[in-house]
Parts: C-alpha cells; sequence; structure tokens
C-alpha cells in the first residue's frame, strides 16, 4: 500500500462476520471486495455502511497483502472477486496478466473532480482512489545543511547515517532510480552503473529496513538521522524525533499511488462501479483524509494545515511528483534483487 503502513484496527472477527452473513441474506446483491483489511472499524464507519444504506447490497471481504491477494486472483483466473485495492506496482502486474477490466469511466462521474494524476494512471483500468511520496525525511537537529536533493545523500558528512528500504519493500527500487540518476544514466540501460554508484553510497548506510515500525525505531534510537521513506512513516517519526523534517528536494518526490480495479471474472462489475464512484465522493475523500485514513485524490477536499501536514495533499505537491514505469521496473526488478545482493549483502 502508496504501500501504506497502517494500524491494523479491525479484526479478524470483522471479516469473518461479514462473510459469515453473506449466505443468510443471499437474497441481496454481494460485492466482494479483496483488500488489506487495516483501519477497519473507521472503514466501517465512513465508507462501508453509509454504502450499503445505499446499494442495499451485502459486502464481503477478502484480505491480505498485495503479493498474496493478487496470487489467489490469478489462481481463480480473475474471479472470485469483484473490486481489488492494490498499489500501483502490483496493479501493473495484474493488468499486464489479464486480471482487470477496463473501467466504464460513464460510470464514475467522480473521476472529473480528482487530480489528474489519479484518473487513468494506467490507462483504461482503475483510478488510484489516495496518493502517496516517497522522498527523504532527516533529523533537522543533527543534518546541518538540510537535504535539498537526492544526491545529498552520498554527502561525507552522512556516512553511517543513513537508511534505505530494502529492495523487495515497495520504495525499495526506487533506490535504483535514484543511483543511476545520481551516476547519469538509465537505470534501465545500465544497471552496472547504477548500482556502482550504490555501491559509493553503502559507506552512509547504517541498514536497510523492511517495515515502517522499524524505519521509525532506527530513528528514535539514533541509529539514523536520514532516511529514504514513504510519507506515511513521516508522523510516527516526529513523534519520537520532533526535530524529524521531510527534505525538499529540487528533483522532486516519487509518486506512489493506491488503485482501485474491477476484477476480470467480477461477478456484479455495475456495483463495482458504484462503489468506486463512491469511494471518490469528495465528501467521503474528506472525511477520510480528516480522521487519517488516506490521503485525498477529490480536488475540493479543503484540510487545515494540520491535516494537511501528514499527506500528499493539495496540486502543487501533486504535480511536483516524478511517476514510474511500473512495467519497465517490474521486468528489471529480479534483476535488480541479485544486483543489492551483491552490494548489501556482502
Amino acid at each position: 500500500m502508496v504501500a501504506r503502513w497502517y494500524k491494523p484496527v479491525a479484526s479478524m472477527a470483522f471479516v469473518l462476520a461479514a462473510l459469515s452473513a453473506a449466505p443468510a441474506m443471499a437474497q441481496n446483491k454481494t460485492l466482494t471486495i479483496s483488500w488489506w483489511g487495516f483501519n477497519g472499524d473507521k472503514l466501517e464507519e465512513i465508507v462501508l455502511k453509509p454504502f450499503r444504506a445505499q446499494c442495499g447490497c451485502d459486502l464481503v471481504f477478502e484480505t491480505g497483502n498485495n503479493a498474496d491477494r493478487l496470487n489467489k486472483i490469478k489462481i481463480r483466473g480473475g474471479s472470485g472477486v469483484d473490486v481489488v485495492y492494490l498499489t500501483d506496482s502490483y496493479s501493473q502486474i495484474g493488468i499486464q496478466e489479464g486480471l482487470f477490466q477496463p473501467v466504464d469511466r460513464s460510470k464514475l462521474p467522480n473521476l472529473n473532480g480528482i487530480y489528474e494524476l489519479a484518473r487513468a494512471p494506467q490507462g483504461q483500468f482503475g483510478p488510484a482512489y489516495t496518493i502517496g511520496r516517497v522522498g527523504i525525511i532527516y533529523d533537522s537537529a543533527k543534518v546541518k545543511p538540510p537535504i535539498t536533493s537526492w544526491n545529498d545523500l552520498w554527502r561525507e558528512d552522512l556516512k553511517r547515517q543513513v537508511s534505505l528500504p530494502g529492495i523487495t519493500t515497495t520504495a525499495g527500487p526506487m533506490t535504483v532510480l535514484v543511483a543511476a540518476n545520481k551516476a547519469g544514466v538509465d537505470s534501465y540501460k545500465d544497471e552496472s552503473a547504477a548500482f556502482k554508484a550504490l555501491e559509493q553510497l553503502k559507506p552512509n548506510v547504517v541498514k536497510n529496513y523492511n517495515t515502517g515500525s522499524e524505519l521509525v525505531n532506527l530513528f528514535s534510537t539514533g541509529e539514523v538521522s536520514v532516511a529514504m521513506a514513504q510519507d506515511f512513516t513521516l508522523a510516527q517519526i516526529q513523534a519520537a524525533v520532533p526535530t524529524a523534517r521531510w527534505a525538499e528536494l529540487k528533483e522532486g518526490d516519487y509518486a506512489t499511488l493506491n488503485t482501485v480495479n474491477i476484477a476480470k471474472g467480477a461477478a456484479n462489475p455495475d456495483l463495482a462501479h458504484q462503489f468506486i464512484n463512491f469511494i471518490l465522493d469528495p465528501k467521503i475523500q474528506q472525511t477520510l483524509a480528516e480522521r487519517g485514513v488516506d490521503a485525498p485524490v477529490a480536488t475540493a477536499v479543503q484540510l487545515k494545515p494540520e491535516e494537511a501536514a501528514r499527506w500528499t495533499y493539495g496540486p502543487q505537491m501533486i504535480s511536483s511528483l516524478k511517476r514510474l514505469d511500473y512495467e519497465k521496473l517490474n521486468a528489471a526488478k529480479s534483476d535488480w534483487i541479485d544486483a543489492w545482493s551483491e552490494v548489501f549483502g556482502k
């Protein structure tokens, strides 16, 4: 998720209750949703309860991480669920493997009110319902001058102060893109030069992290003062280290999108379109942002400064983001994982 690192509020009881209730109400329409299952209490209140009232339908859930849920859909040949929540790197895999159907944009009028970046991030398939970013977080009390460029990760004064995301995380492959830019090469054409730049960065790297909680701990214990990270970790890091800041990078941050698609074998595609349109409603988007669930993509959402501070929010910030070509990235990833192990596995 934008892989987002949510606190798992919903229990399995919430999911099982929804599953067990469906047979007893079989006369109703049923929408099956594949998602992460986090923030269940808030989503029940803000999204699910009002959508049930609107559609007169039952909702059933399949939960798990991106890879596991996508694999289940693949095994079933694109059936078994109607709506699929995935990060854009995984939804691109699903598109390439023919697991999703194009959306009918005439049935999604709320698309007209969301940022252009979110409307059709992967062509004719589903939109993004939230946008995040990958950039640099640093401790302003320890790092002077401030971080202003991706190339600052290589600064000599940052020896043994940096943490990078593991290569298999959402942000991990972006380290290769950053290193390629540092080397002045195309990461997809000159992988060796990109990894040579990462080798040069290695003296600055304390540890590669694999979860948001691990990164928060590295900052809170003082083991690192700089990290390449997703923005959803910022609030937790600042709670532990109040002097932590999000760097204003002259090259811009990388966009991460959470998408919502309709499975190829969806039993209720019309209901799926209705649901997608519902979650893009400005009022729903406003409440989700205010309650700390997701960054809004609806342009009509207005947040207070303290609310906006946690999110990728506003036209200026959205327009500055660097978009990734996940078709190329996913094709290169296996080779990058091997090369990464050669650099950081020593």
